[in-house]
């Protein structure tokens, strides 16, 4: 199924949204298209950025880093917030390194596949998604050449997707994931924390299947993968509205614990798009290095 092409009609519908128009200042251009799924049985949208180079030179191939949107956000979260604009600032000043990034619509699924199997998001996204994305545009080949990065649920996504395919990414990180320790295993709807539950949706089950929880955490593959050659950064405010600034530490914590290589840190700040677009920038700057760190070694 041929993906439907959205770039005549995005300029103006950002434009209405009060966010820039695509693509504002230079060569840099953003794409929104749907990707076909047999796996979820329907399309899922998406959306692209493409760094300055990439209509410039039509011979060159370039890293992807895949980025995994909050709960309530969908794949358009770069264009209505404001990311576009920071993510030119970074080209533009060669700060950052060019490379695709990559947003698809997650719904509520925190980018895996859910406990009851009706919603195999993460087998859409291994199986379906990289290699349409990498079949479809000029992407590098292997996993030196690919990161996954995510804010909130998509910081969950990232984490457990890098961690539970180190074969498949090279670099991961993560703003504000939203990871808690020990979930009450009671119906989201019943908790006196039902709204610093509401995020975890049903996912995981309701009540929540402790075991699935467990099993797919990102806490629980730091203590048992193979991360010996993934390279991981992540962040989280200390006043986060969710209390994930705690489960991040326990995180740091079991990474220290085997002495697997990573860098940490907790910043001022809730559980907001100002702390995101703030931090956001050395997630992105991380993944550079990776790239270029790859690219060397490839020469």
């Amino acid at each position: 199924m041929r993906p439907v092409k959205t770039e005549v009609w995005l300029p103006l519908f950002f434009l209405l949204m009060g966010a820039s128009v695509l693509p504002a200042r230079g060569a840099a251009r953003g794409e929104c298209r749907t990707a076909p799924s047999r796996i979820l049985g329907r399309t899922v949208p998406y959306c692209i950025l493409l760094p300055p180079s990439y209509d410039a030179d039509k011979t060159s191939r370039f890293p992807v880093l895949y980025f995994l949107h909050g709960l309530g956000d969908n794949e358009q979260m770069f264009f209505h917030s404001g990311g576009w604009d920071l993510v030119q600032d970074l080209w533009e000043s060669k700060v950052l390194g060019e490379y695709l990034i990559v947003t698809p619509a997650g719904g509520e699924s925190f980018f895996i596949n859910s406990e009851d199997g009706r919603t195999r998001y993460e087998d859409f996204l291994v199986q379906e998604f990289l290699p349409f994305i990498e079949g479809h545009y000029r992407v590098r080949v292997g996993r030196a050449s690919r990161g996954v990065d995510g804010i909130s649920m998509g910081g969950f996504g990232a984490l457990h997707l890098g961690f539970h395919h180190p074969e498949l990414f090279a670099s991961v990180s993560a703003h504000s994931a939203a990871i808690i320790e020990k979930p009450p295993a009671i119906a989201v709807a019943d908790s006196p924390e039902s709204g610093r539950l509401r995020i975890f949706g049903t996912v995981f089950g309701s009540p929540l299947d402790r075991a699935y929880f467990d099993r797919v955490s990102p806490l629980t593959l730091a203590r048992t993968a193979d991360l010996a050659h993934v390279a991981i950064y992540f962040d989280c405010g200390a006043q986060d509205d969710y209390g994930f600034n705690v489960g991040t530490a326990v995180l740091d914590r079991a990474l220290e614990g085997r002495h697997i290589p990573h860098e940490f840190h907790i910043y001022p700040g809730g559980h907001n798009w100002a702390y995101f677009a703030e931090h956001l920038p050395a997630s992105f700057e991380f993944h550079s290095r990776i790239f270029a760190e790859a690219a060397t070694s490839r020469k």
